[in-house]
């Protein structure tokens, strides 16, 4: 049987991606290598799958047949071993998360590291980009979000905590350019507003009703980096709209000064985020249970 099933992964890859050399980018492998494998399985089954050309390969009647069968077979496969895994009281394998940079650094990743930790059998691989990943496209079994409930097909979600924010500035800044009092006083003060491309974060302040109003401050500095933004508020170069777990070390020690405190603060929900399945694999199961469980405290 295991020899039967030689080169079928590798053939369900060529198919879908194209082409050997695309295959052998996924896989790891070379062209060469895709294309002796594919070839070994043409010899075993008796039948031509692949049209070839010096430029592409296109499946064959034949090898569009075999592939749909494959496709249904290493489907089963897959969801039966994550049966398997999914009655398990210990998570094992690698578990690839994606997250935000400093909100993965400072709050996401310690949890995680403490659950692989705990659990010796469980391998993390963690990737740090403030970009929307593809997590079925690029492989992740978790993604970590901040913002608006996330809508994607294929995708399940679950809350974990909220993140409230606040207006902060040093008291060099406010002894020099004053307090303000009001949203209306923000338009004569200046702010190191985060952004990231051509899209910049709006500051938004929920009333009475829950309707979110919109701030605007002049600003000269703009960056795309949470920590960045911080460090030049401490050093007083304007009023900074940040997380508020990013900022309590800073305002314990003086270093920044909490503004416009009878505003509302508004709340940016987190989100754990993975492919729908069947079966949840443990080691996911276990990573967003603690993340469930420990990120609100991390919050506050």
């Amino acid at each position: 049987m295991a020899d039967r099933l030689n080169g079928v992964s590798v053939f369900v890859q060529a198919a879908e991606a194209g082409g050997f050399a695309q295959a052998g980018e996924r896989l790891g492998l070379s062209r060469s290598a895709v294309g002796k494998a594919v070839a070994r399985l043409e010899a075993r089954l008796g039948a031509r799958l692949f049209h070839r050309t010096t430029r592409s390969q296109s499946l064959t009647d034949d090898g569009q047949a075999f592939y749909e069968r494959c496709v249904r077979a290493l489907n089963e496969l897959e969801a039966g071993a994550a049966a398997l895994d999914s009655g398990r009281r210990e998570p094992v394998g690698r578990l690839r998360v994606s997250m935000p940079v400093t909100f993965g650094r400072r709050c996401v990743a310690p949890i995680l590291v403490d659950l692989a930790r705990a659990h010796p059998g469980l391998r993390l691989d963690l990737a740090f980009s403030d970009r929307p990943v593809d997590l079925i496209e690029e492989g992740f079994d978790l993604a970590i979000r901040n913002g608006l409930a996330p809508d994607g097909a294929g995708l399940m979600s679950r809350r974990l905590s909220g993140q409230r924010m606040t207006v902060c500035a040093s008291p060099a800044y406010l002894a020099r350019r004053g307090t303000p009092a009001s949203l209306e006083d923000l338009a004569d003060h200046e702010a190191v507003l985060y952004s990231r491309g051509a899209k910049m974060r709006t500051w938004l302040f929920p009333d009475a009703d829950g309707r979110l109003r919109e701030a605007t401050v002049p600003s000269r500095l703009r960056f795309d980096d949470l920590e960045a933004i911080a460090a030049a508020a401490v050093d007083g170069m304007g009023l900074a709209w940040l997380p508020c777990w990013l900022v309590a070390p800073c305002l314990a020690r003086g270093e920044l000064v909490r503004v416009l405190a009878d505003e509302p603060g508004l709340v940016f929900d987190s989100y754990a985020l993975w492919p729908q399945g069947p079966h949840l694999p443990s080691r996911v199961r276990v990573a967003i249970d603690a993340l469930a469980a420990r990120m609100p405290a991390l919050m506050s």
